[in-house]
């Protein structure tokens, strides 16, 4: 996991050193591209908290949502259909539902740390 920061913290501080820009027009190519990345990031961290993680179920998703994310908005942009808005509904949906679920193991985890079950809370009250 600590590697994970590690790189995270690397390729941010490369993304500020190093100035690379891109034409306007891939914007909206790029914006699919790293959705898609983002829903494969957060799925992955899903599965490692609930012990699902396979790292080639990840890498495997991660570039081949990213590479359908940007055919579709390619295809979508040479037939003048938003084809983009099918890429941003899905990941976009998976992206907030993974990030229900990992809040829910979050809380959940901290509520049996401190030995607090929700119950107990309920009775407090």
């Amino acid at each position: 996991m600590i590697f994970a920061f590690i790189g995270i913290l690397l390729g941010v501080a490369l993304g500020f050193l190093i100035p690379i820009t891109y034409p306007p027009g891939f914007s909206l190519y790029i914006s699919v591209a790293i959705l898609a990345a983002l829903d494969s990031v957060f799925g992955a961290f899903r599965a490692s908290l609930e012990e699902k993680f396979d790292i080639e179920i990840f890498v495997s998703g991660f570039f081949g949502n990213t590479i359908l994310a940007v055919v579709l908005a390619y295809i979508g942009d040479k037939l003048g259909v938003p084809l983009y808005y099918a890429a941003i509904f899905a990941f976009g949906g998976r992206l907030f539902q993974n990030l229900a679920v990992i809040r829910r193991i979050a809380i959940h985890r901290l509520r049996v740390a401190r030995g607090v079950s929700k119950t107990a809370r309920s009775q407090r009250k």
